[in-house]
């Protein structure tokens, strides 16, 4: 509770501008934790460990100790050639927080911990929750239905209910959060920060194109389509990028197997389909990261300060 206390301190919004393929990389990241947010990128947005090495070394250097911290989010599937490069590189550069996906943390917990530094782990599930954290990680991202990218299939409500039952960790909840009242909303359910990735990518830092953009200002909930079909791992994406690329909404198909031994092969799927998460309808214009924050933080601070209304009172007042 003290790592996390001395973590929220530094924050603005209790919030991780999260990791997002193609998309996040140091402008994002440095803009994110000036602003107040902690800010992510997944290793793999580098093409190769030397660009890595490049990225952490800009990242560790800007971001200063009156700024948020930052995330590295590094894959640790067995099929990943780069799972124990990406891992040095970030013990290296001392990642304040590590944050795993697609495999188990255990390695990155041993080597992370010898730093000091915190490890948080991706899940979608009770089951994988409760095996990430046998592992000793400090924190669970649980990834709800809803989500962007990678989704989960449980609802917030159950997902922060199940997980606080076996875990007293930090919990960071993801799934179609995109309001300063929805940040407040999570920690009301039970967990320590937000995770938000749709309405971050709509930033004029972010390594999405124009026109990826411009979708999502043009998209609403109605247009978030969930398959497997893209990458192997059930997704959401927006229905207008799956049309572009010549897939039927209607007609996913099936799933195929993870495997992560051709990475040029998944980033060439998500560089030409583009995922939101349910959240997508809030975005109605691409702005500067800082102004984001800003418009987040101020509609956070109005719901903490807001009354909290029951049935009863709404009944007695009438």
């Amino acid at each position: 509770m003290t790592a996390l206390h001395e973590l929220k301190s530094r924050l603005r919004l209790p919030a991780i501008a999260a990791p997002m393929f193609l998309i996040s990389g140091p402008d994002l990241v440095i803009a994110s934790c000036r602003a107040g947010v902690i800010g992510a990128f997944p290793a793999p947005n580098a093409r190769t460990p030397e660009i890595l090495d490049e990225w952490l070394t800009r990242i560790a250097a800007e971001i200063t100790a009156d700024d948020a911290p930052w995330a590295a989010n590094l894959v640790m599937h067995s099929s990943y050639d780069r799972r124990r490069a990406d891992l040095d590189l970030a013990v290296r550069h001392r990642a304040p927080i590590v944050i795993t996906a697609l495999g188990s943390p255990r390695d990155a917990v041993e080597a992370v911990h010898g730093y000091g530094g915190l490890v948080f782990a991706d899940v979608n599930s009770v089951e994988f929750a409760r095996k990430a954290a046998a592992t000793g990680v400090d924190g669970l991202v649980l990834v709800s239905s809803g989500a962007g990218g990678h989704t989960g299939q449980v609802s917030p409500f159950a997902f922060v209910d199940a997980v606080r039952t076996f875990f007293d960790g930090t919990i960071v909840l993801a799934g179609a959060i995109s309001t300063g009242r929805g940040v407040r909303a999570a920690e009301v359910l039970g967990a320590d920060l937000a995770y938000m990735g749709t309405r971050f990518i709509a930033t004029e830092e972010s390594m999405a194109p124009d026109a990826y953009r411009q979708m999502l200002v043009d998209s609403g909930p109605s247009d978030i389509i969930c398959s497997a079909a893209v990458s192997g791992v059930p997704a959401n994406w927006l229905r207008a990028s799956l049309e572009r690329a010549g897939y039927d909404p209607d007609q996913m198909g099936v799933a195929g197997n993870i495997d992560f031994t051709k990475p040029q092969d998944d980033a060439k799927a998500w560089k030409n389909v583009w995922s939101a998460g349910h959240g997508v309808g809030t975005i109605d214009r691409v702005q500067p990261v800082a102004t984001l924050v800003a418009e987040l933080g101020a509609d956070y601070d109005t719901a903490c300060n807001a009354p909290v209304h029951t049935r009863g009172a709404r009944e007695q007042v009438a």
